[in-house]
């Protein structure tokens, strides 16, 4: 069962960078992981760092995937990023926060992308930050 997860995680996520390539976005990080948390993906769009929390349910889950972005969830991933943008040395860069949810139906699976989903306000962290996003 846990293996079938994991498998069908990955799946989402390679399903998400398609996606987002596609739009032309470039990935260049996939799951950053700190001790408090982890980005999926890290990608750029344009001159903005982009950090993509994907999440991927099956059909007839009871919640969208995107619901499962909750505010707790969100400052993990605001901490994991602040981690990123201090070991890359790249403070100074532009950021957003995007959700990119993938739905299994059929064997088949869809992908939805939220892009600037979420702001520091809602994740709780509205201050303490360096970054200007």
């Amino acid at each position: 069962m846990c293996a079938k997860h994991l498998d069908f995680g990955r799946e989402g996520e390679a399903c998400a960078e398609a996606l987002l390539a596609a739009k032309g976005y470039v990935v260049v990080a996939r799951n950053f992981t700190t001790r408090g948390g982890e980005v999926d993906i890290v990608c750029r769009d344009g001159d903005t760092l982009v950090f993509v929390e994907v999440k991927a349910r099956r059909a007839g889950s009871l919640a969208r995937p995107d619901e499962a972005v909750t505010p707790a969830k969100r400052r993990k991933l605001v901490r994991a990023a602040s981690v990123y943008l201090s070991e890359m040395n790249l403070w100074d860069r532009p950021c957003r926060f995007d959700v990119v949810a993938v739905v299994s139906s059929g064997g088949r699976l869809t992908a939805t992308h939220l892009a600037d989903a979420f702001s520091l306000e809602d994740a709780g962290l509205d201050s303490g930050l360096y970054q200007p996003w």
